[in-house]
């Protein structure tokens, strides 16, 4: 028998539905993952990074309610999260509009420009 995503505090039909379409189905299959490789899975299957996500599923998963993240263990986790992020960046993994824009040449493969563009 699995037990349903949203049964994870925290948790609710919108991630459920994230988790589903990155190929993670169950609580237990979450819960055996932990929150970094989960995480990372919802980053492959075209999520957008978004740190209270982050650490709302790492509360969750201690079943402790999201609001609990405060002080040097929300900056801890935002160390966890940029990293997850930067791994998956350097993995290739763009998604949504930038996956579109890149796909069509749009996206400088140099990476973004810092300051302002100046005329010719």
């Amino acid at each position: 028998m699995t037990t349903p995503i949203s049964s994870i505090r925290n948790l609710g039909p919108a991630m459920e539905a994230a988790f589903a379409r990155a190929e993670i189905a169950s609580a237990e299959q979450l819960r055996a993952l932990g929150a970094d490789r989960a995480y990372a899975a919802l980053l492959t299957a075209g999520e957008r990074p978004h740190f209270i996500g982050y650490y709302v599923l790492v509360m969750g998963l201690q079943g402790r309610p999201w609001n609990d993240c405060k002080g040097a263990e929300k900056d801890a986790l935002r160390v966890r999260f940029d990293a997850l992020k930067a791994a998956h960046q350097q993995a290739g993994g763009i998604a949504g509009i930038e996956a579109i824009l890149d796909e069509i040449g749009v996206i400088d493969p140099a990476g973004p420009r810092r300051g302002k563009q100046r005329g010719p």
